[in-house]
């Protein structure tokens, strides 16, 4: 392997880093470069942490004649089998040692310390590289504060000490690329996660001025839980937040699947839009979401109950209407939001749930927009006053289908 192809590999590296190719595509790229330029390489793993809800970082395994998936894996548990594993292995050692590299040239009767090198000769390999690339506390996000790689050769007598000195210099070249890469990732999903999908997708594209705000129309969703102070008070202050986490998920992941997007968690209350581009499409989609939610409550509940805790229901306000959705707040803070009437009628149904013991209501601009046929067990509740609105509202809730 020579220097010139060396940099040939390190400016392609430098290139895809700065084009954003994703993480995976730029571990294999760099390791198809490296066997064409001539280094022996078999079998590379590449680890880097994240910044997550659920997972606390990925592995990206190169074998040379098999593909390989990604891996996400999550906090490690004390006392575990997980974290046994990482406790005996070379990067573990070599963070407790201070090390950014080691190296085990097993042809050459190095010591198999590592149950990894056990696995690695088994498999017919002869040589194994380890680099641990630190970052600086300015330039670390969250756990993401090290790129871990691992190199490893079936050649007879394994890496050269050349190829495995070029080897350890052109690393860092994919460390920072794969950061660059990682980064955007984590940037995505935090604004997914914490302003909603289409708020966030909007703020990435640009859309983050201040008073910015496009006018929509949109079938609105607000829920909130049955008895949820009542709760609050009596449960176990544990068991709270699974509490909220258990419903919110169910909901949540109920409105995503069919098309909405959520975009404000408010305690046990839960707002949010399914576009209406074609409004009856749009209220088909969030009389699909509260039917399954129901579903999905039921099973949940059952759950609950055989584990002795407490259960709830939800309430579902439901309206079509046009709302302003963009940047709202000051030149510090700003909130991705929709606001307008349509929003604060929709919360208003949503509280009147609970005064006429219903499970969802919906408003007659949004019975007006559902197709006829998804209207047969649709029936009214009346004229009720709504809070901070002049007329009085027509209300309509669902029926159970007749047996």
């Amino acid at each position: 392997m020579t220097d010139q192809r060396f940099n040939d590999v390190g400016a392609w590296v430098t290139e895809a880093g700065l084009v954003g190719t994703s993480e995976p595509d730029l571990v294999r790229g760099f390791c198809e470069r490296l066997v064409a330029a001539g280094l022996p390489l078999t079998r590379a793993t590449v680890i880097i942490d994240t910044l997550h809800p659920i997972h606390e970082g990925r592995v990206f395994p190169w074998w040379r004649d098999e593909e390989r998936e990604v891996i996400e894996y999550g906090r490690l548990a004390a006392n575990t089998d997980a974290q046994e594993n990482w406790r005996r292995s070379p990067f573990f050692h070599m963070l407790e040692n201070g090390s950014t590299t080691l190296r085990r040239n097993l042809a050459k009767g190095d010591p198999v310390d590592f149950p990894v090198l056990v696995e690695l000769r088994e498999r017919g390999h002869t040589d194994y590289v380890a680099c641990i690339n630190r970052f600086a506390d300015a330039g670390s996000l969250g756990e993401m504060d090290c790129f871990y790689s691992s190199w490893a050769s079936d050649a007879p007598a394994g890496f050269a000490d050349e190829e495995a000195d070029l080897l350890c210099r052109l690393v860092p070249q994919l460390a920072l690329a794969v950061k660059c890469s990682s980064l955007l990732r984590i940037t995505g999903t935090l604004v997914e996660t914490y302003l909603g999908r289409d708020a966030g997708r909007r703020v990435l594209e640009g859309r983050i001025m201040r008073g910015v705000a496009d006018q929509v129309r949109s079938v609105l969703w607000y829920s909130d839980l049955r008895s949820f102070t009542q709760i609050t008070n009596t449960a176990a202050p544990d068991q709270i937040i699974p509490f909220l986490n258990d419903y919110a998920d169910a909901t949540i992941s109920t409105i995503h699947e069919k098309g909405g997007d959520v975009l404000k968690l408010m305690g046990d209350g839960i707002l949010a839009i399914f576009p209406a581009e074609e409004p009856g499409e749009a209220c088909r989609a969030a009389l699909d979401a509260e039917a399954l939610l129901r579903r999905r409550v039921a099973e949940l509940n059952q759950r609950r109950v055989a584990e002795g805790l407490p259960v709830t229901g939800a309430y579902v306000g439901l309206h079509l209407g046009d709302v302003f959705f963009g940047n709202i707040g000051s030149q510090d803070r700003l909130d991705f939001t929709v606001i307008g009437p349509a929003v604060n009628m929709a919360s208003r149904i949503s509280a009147m749930c609970r005064l006429l013991e219903r499970k969802v209501l919906l408003s007659s601009a949004f019975l007006a927009a559902t197709p006829e046929q998804l209207c047969t067990n649709i029936v009214s509740v009346g004229h009720h006053p709504l809070r901070g609105f002049d007329r009085h509202e027509e209300l309509f809730t669902i029926t159970a289908p007749a047996a």
